[in-house]
């Protein structure tokens, strides 16, 4: 059991049979009344994020969440392989299942996959990944009353704002949290 009190961002809660993930907490005590705890939770299987309030010392059963290092391999027809590094099973999950993680996802790839009760529920990517623009429209010198950025298509199709002297074939560095350009790696 977990008390409300430790509410920490990536605490996972279980409620109602559901696993929850907390997002953003705030502890609240108003001049009059009981203190209580204001959470963004996001559930687990459907990636739903509700607002919910608890009172102050609740207590709630802790999510055992099992974390697998697991090794992206391949996509083939909308289905996405993985290996786990320890026991080299292999396991092949849909585009549902993969959420906004597939964005990102080059081959060969290690990502760290959450597991409740034997079901996927989430995965844990790197803070950035690199990679490669196959497409982009030549940056006009002179040009920033735009704002100074294009779009560029990168090698998994995920398409990003970036400034106007990149190009073809340069590695980038994208944030996997926002899905923002950083920097040329």
């Amino acid at each position: 059991m977990i008390s409300v009190n430790d509410f920490r961002t990536g605490v996972t809660v279980e409620i109602d049979g559901d696993v929850w993930q907390v997002v953003d907490f705030q502890h609240v005590k108003p001049g009059k009344g009981a203190a209580f705890v204001r959470a963004k939770l996001k559930n687990g299987r459907t990636g739903a994020v509700v607002e919910r309030t608890f009172n102050a010392g609740e207590k709630l059963p802790k999510a055992h969440v099992d974390r697998r290092e697991m090794q992206f391999l391949y996509e083939s027809d909308g289905m996405f392989n993985l290996m786990d590094n320890e026991t080299f099973e292999q396991i092949e999950l849909s585009a549902e299942q993969m959420g906004d993680a597939r964005k990102f996802l080059k081959e060969n790839m290690n990502i760290a996959v959450l597991f409740f009760q034997g079901n996927v529920i989430g995965m844990d990517l790197p803070m950035s990944v690199e990679l490669t623009v196959v497409e982009t429209d030549p940056g006009i010198r002179g040009d920033t009353a735009t704002g100074g950025t294009k779009p560029a298509k990168l090698e998994t199709g995920h398409v990003v704002r970036v400034p106007l002297f990149i190009n073809v074939g340069e590695v980038l560095r994208i944030d996997t949290r926002s899905g923002d350009y950083i920097e040329r790696a």
